[in-house]
């Protein structure tokens, strides 16, 4: 195992995952292109990764072939946690990606042994616990337009408010259990109220957040 506890600034810590200060996992680092899996659902779950650069998304099919989105993971993220041995779900690349990879015995034997490694692990996984619980929240809205709305408050408070997408339509409809065709008609609705403002598909400003907001709440 190869464990650092020293001065994160001698670290290379983009190939690395940080459970506490001075406490950092040295990984090595994968590239994937878009749309390339980087695991895949039922697959030894024998690696944590951390998104370096780009964007990652974690899928699920249904028994009859639907794909759901369970979330999207942005530089910084960590993903990857089971409690089991396999992956109950698969992970893709959005865009090129950067990957740290990191052994999850060594997390699982830092953290044994560390009580600074065990806390920063247990923050992972309220951090990944508290995400599913949002999803749920925001697939618990009644319209859409109050899921579409939801959802780009959550990436303007991750990202900044005027949002490059790096997602296509069918893969937000897919992240709030809706049709490309629904999610395209909610944003058309936002821009007319002025909301926001579209100035290409994939670029968003939000214009009015307190009417987002208001409508997120409806």
């Amino acid at each position: 195992m190869t464990t650092h506890r020293t001065d994160p600034i001698q670290l290379p810590v983009s190939d690395a995952i940080v459970l506490a200060p001075g406490v950092a996992l040295q990984g090595t680092r994968r590239r994937f292109v878009r749309n390339e899996e980087v695991f895949g659902e039922g697959e030894a779950a024998d690696h944590l990764y951390r998104v370096v650069a780009g964007v990652v998304r974690t899928i699920r099919f249904s028994c009859d072939g639907r794909r759901q989105i369970l979330a999207f993971h942005f530089p910084g993220d960590v993903f990857g946690l089971e409690a089991g041995p396999r992956h109950g779900y698969a992970a893709e690349a959005v865009t090129d990606a950067s990957v740290a990879v990191v052994r999850r015995s060594m997390i699982e034997t830092a953290a044994a042994r560390d009580p600074l490694a065990a806390q920063g692990l247990l923050r992972l996984v309220t951090s990944h616990l508290t995400q599913s619980q949002e999803h749920v929240l925001v697939l618990g809205r009644k319209g859409a337009g109050e899921r579409v709305a939801a959802f780009l408050l959550q990436l303007a408070d991750r990202v900044r408010p005027d949002i490059d997408l790096p997602m296509s339509r069918a893969d937000i409809a897919d992240y709030l259990a809706l049709t490309i065709e629904t999610v395209s008609r909610a944003f058309t609705q936002m821009e007319r109220d002025q909301a926001i403002d579209l100035p290409t598909s994939r670029h968003v400003v939000l214009r009015n957040r307190g009417a987002l907001e208001q409508l997120q709440a409806a």
